[in-house]
């Protein structure tokens, strides 16, 4: 990786006539980044890795699950969960962006387990999420066949499972910049189709369209801001309804962490990293909370429509936002745009999913071939095992097939929170090992904001509600419930003991964690900079000349 190299490695030229020269050419410059084996391009812009991440998360968590948070919380019970696990995420990327600008490294955080707590922890980590990903991959695929049956019932998903997975894979074979610019556009029409639902909300809320005439807030007091849920006593069930809806939110939200992901590929990391780590988390936090808050105003959440859950325009509590306003031709246009929603995110998918077989590889945890790249810093295999995967999707033509297809997408749901939860414990790990080895926190590239104990912040919720979310087991009891809910934890621990007893890793001594591989060196900072003239930009310039 371009981050291990040493200054030598891309020494200015030098001649009779002068000395070192300051200034590379551009194909100088491409020439001497080109990987050699198994290493990949650091082309990646701040605004790429940013949208990667919007494409992985805004997704069918806002546009079609948001109304069944407010079916069960509330408009304001499921506003408040939201926010609240927005600040978890936000103690996450924190601890992201200190990180992953000072190593920025393939897969980051699955290999920052390995390196400053334990080897099985990174390992354990590393094969669910990547796991949780690839089967996302194969939902995403699904529900895009799904979609398309809104408009015609007759046909078989089977055909656009097809129809999309070869060309969403094949996007993920092509140089990582120009991946980065198809995501960027594709990911921008999820974008401007919430900006402009807000915008209709606000007309409509204001009596500009449809006959209710000013809306306001009537539905937060009739039928209420706060939905009663499970328990008897009204406190306690509002309670419990927002506590539901928690592992929803993060279901959502799950997704924004993807931009540290591309750290290995991210050009002029100790200036994109942070950016793009905060531009991310803002952009997402934003997009979510004002979606949730006007569905909120615009749908009473006793609305039989929210609460159908399917994966199409028809539950979407945008849609049936419209729907309400008598807008007759705009649901088939929140439809199609509801199928490159799902297809951007497929997309994400296959990207990120790859890259945590990437870091896996590199830290030992799975096969070395993983790590080979093309001569464009392509991972070849990992993204081929990765785009293999979203074949499951085909498990959803046959009964029997859909329940089992069921069964790995509830791995999904508490991945993100056992992801999140990791993170936070690596952060800690991490400033412990700097204060043994006697590195100084404000010499880094960036220093989180709260620190430790924003990390332990975060490290307590997140784990209290991974071990909470599955309570509806329990009221009454249900076998089949408590394992649907709980299937990640077991899986979890099944991979760390499981690598613990074979390998018997111990723990990280934080005297002699791996603070240096893959950091950050001043030295190359204005050649990285300067390698911004991307394959992407070398094909328009060759394009205009022709």
């Amino acid at each position: 990786m371009a981050a291990t190299q040493g200054p030598d490695a891309i020494a200015p030229k030098t001649d009779n006539h002068s000395s070192k020269s300051v200034a590379h050419s551009a194909s100088d410059l491409e020439k001497q980044q080109t990987p050699q084996g198994d290493e990949l391009q650091r082309k990646l812009s701040s605004r790429h890795l940013q949208f990667v991440a919007i494409g992985g998360t805004v997704g069918t968590g806002v546009f079609i699950a948001s109304g069944s948070s407010i079916n069960t919380a509330g408009p304001a019970g499921a506003l408040l969960a939201y926010v609240f696990v927005g600040t978890l995420v936000y103690s996450v990327m924190m601890s992201l962006a200190e990180m992953a600008t000072y190593l920025p490294i393939a897969g980051a955080f699955t290999q920052y387990a390995s390196r400053f707590v334990d080897p099985s922890l990174g390992f354990a980590m590393g094969w669910i999420y990547w796991f949780s990903w690839s089967i996302t991959y194969a939902l995403e695929l699904s529900a895009a066949g799904l979609i398309i049956q809104w408009w015609n019932q007759d046909l078989n998903i089977a055909i656009f499972i097809t129809i999309f997975w070869v060309p969403i894979t094949a996007v993920n074979f092509l140089p990582v910049d120009i991946f980065g610019e198809f995501e960027f556009w594709f990911a921008s029409i999820k974008v401007v189709a919430l900006l402009g639902f807000w915008i209709f909300a606000i007309i409509m809320n204001a009596g500009g369209v449809g006959p209710q005439g000013y809306i306001g807030f009537k539905y937060w007091d009739s039928p209420g801001a706060f939905a009663p849920y499970l328990a008897d006593a009204p406190a306690i069930a509002k309670f419990v309804g927002f506590w539901a809806v928690l592992i929803k939110a993060g279901f959502a939200f799950q997704g924004t962490e993807l931009c540290a992901i591309g750290a290995g590929e991210s050009a002029n990391p100790r200036v994109t990293m942070p950016k793009a780590i905060r531009n991310t988390f803002w952009s997402i936090f934003t997009l979510f909370i004002f979606t949730i808050f006007f569905v909120g105003i615009l749908v009473p959440y006793d609305n039989e429509s929210i609460a159908i859950g399917n994966t199409n325009a028809g539950s979407s509590p945008l849609v049936i936002a419209i729907q309400l306003a008598g807008v007759s031709a705009l649901p088939d246009i929140f439809n199609a745009i509801l199928l490159t929603v799902v297809l951007s995110a497929a997309s994400s998918n296959v990207y990120s999913g790859s890259r945590i077989l990437v870091g896996l590889a590199e830290n030992g945890c799975g096969p070395a071939l993983l790590k080979k790249t093309t001569k464009n810093g392509v991972p070849y295999w990992a993204t081929a095992v990765t785009g293999a995967m979203g074949l499951l999707g085909y498990m959803n033509c046959s009964a029997s097939g859909t329940e089992a297809f069921n069964w790995l997408l509830n791995i999904v749901s508490v991945a993100g929170f056992i992801a999140w939860s990791c993170v936070c414990i690596c952060h800690i790990a991490f400033m412990r090992a700097l204060k043994v080895q006697n590195i100084d926190r404000d010499t880094l590239p960036f220093k989180s904001w709260g620190g430790a104990p924003m990390a332990w912040y975060g490290l307590a919720f997140t784990a209290i509600i991974t071990i909470t979310q599955g309570f509806t087991a329990f009221v009454p009891w249900n076998v089949e419930n408590f394992f649907i809910a709980y299937i990640s934890l077991i899986l979890f621990a099944v991979l760390y003991i499981g690598h613990k007893i074979v390998y018997r890793s111990p723990l990280v001594n934080p005297a002699e964690a791996d603070l240096v591989t893959g950091q950050f060196h001043d030295e190359v900072a204005e050649t990285w900079e300067e390698s911004s003239r991307s394959t992407w930009k070398n094909l328009m310039n060759k394009f205009s000349k022709s």
